[in-house]
């Protein structure tokens, strides 16, 4: 298999995984678009970092559920601020 069909193959082994991974956030995930909901409802105003709580504890979470370490046994570290991979 060449370089980049072994990338693609841990890209889709990644993305067959995301709904077992999401669904282990399934309390912060609904925390989160509740807020943003409430926040879009009529009157409501959503404007950046306003459900930054939220988020945070879905990202955590998430990030936990995915853990931290590619196929490879690589240690993967996300940019600050950035959401690139180091």
């Amino acid at each position: 298999m060449s370089a980049n069909g072994a990338l693609w193959g841990r890209v889709r082994s990644r993305l067959r995984a995301f709904p077992e991974h999401l669904a282990a956030c399934g309390a912060e995930a609904s925390a989160y678009g509740r807020c943003v909901q409430a926040s879009t409802d009529p009157g409501g105003r959503l404007r950046k970092d306003l459900c930054v709580r939220e988020f945070e504890a879905l990202r955590s979470c998430f990030a936990a559920a995915v853990g931290q370490e590619d196929p490879d046994g690589k240690h993967l570290r996300r940019a600050v601020g950035t959401g690139a991979l180091s």
